[in-house]
């Protein structure tokens, strides 16, 4: 006799939103996930900025004209946005619907800023999908120690960039998840724990107006 029960629908995916201080190693966990997991994928941002070296349309970025990007403003189609020395930087709401829509997680690391207005969207779909997550550094000692760690820069750059990690780093309560940052391979395990937990949430089934239906 064959199985009658219904299988459960596929998952919708997860926009998981990834803030930290400069040196927070952020963008490594993010990147890291993603070419270990076939499941997650990285957001492409949009730039009106010119592309460098050998970087590719829609794979970089999504390189815009400012008349385009701020057309794209006034219609609504970001999901958050902003203008960094002239030039404006953002996530297009497409590029992430796509793919959550398709099961798969979208991976972005951005500032407190942009992770406000992805948690203010009125939008449906990124609200059910929405998790976001802050890498905080244990101690004044241990951001000190991060934002020179880049050896590249000088006084100046270093205090500016320690004003701004201090001032993003008051934000963490705003975040459904808080990891303590200890070093590289611990801070991935715990985010890589969170990502599996969220994965079995009820509300990431696909459901269709009809309930579905479990024999008991």
């Amino acid at each position: 006799m064959s199985d009658s029960s219904p299988a459960l629908p596929p998952r919708s995916g997860i926009l998981c939103v990834v803030s930290g201080p400069s040196g927070s190693g952020k963008t490594t966990l993010c990147r890291r996930f993603v070419e270990e997991d076939e499941s997650a994928v990285y957001a492409v941002s949009a730039t009106t900025r010119h592309p460098r070296g050998e970087e590719q349309d829609g794979v970089d970025y999504y390189f815009l004209n400012h008349a385009e990007f701020e057309s794209g403003i006034a219609e609504g189609r970001f999901l958050e946005h902003a203008e960094v020395h002239g030039e404006f930087y953002g996530t297009l709401k497409s590029e992430v619907l796509r793919h959550l829509v398709a099961g798969k997680d979208v991976l972005m690391d951005i500032d407190v800023q942009g992770a406000a207005l992805i948690r203010a969207s009125s939008d449906r779909e990124v609200q059910r999908a929405l998790l976001d997550l802050f890498i905080l550094l244990p101690s004044e000692e241990a951001l000190l120690e991060r934002v020179r760690s880049r050896g590249t820069e000088s006084e100046d750059q270093i205090a500016l960039r320690l004003r701004n990690a201090r001032s993003e780093s008051r934000h963490w309560r705003d975040y459904q998840y808080t990891i303590i940052s200890a070093d590289r391979e611990t801070d991935f395990t715990a985010f890589r724990a969170i990502m599996q937990a969220e994965r079995f949430r009820s509300r990431r089934l696909h459901r269709t107006d009809d309930a579905v239906n479990v024999e008991r």
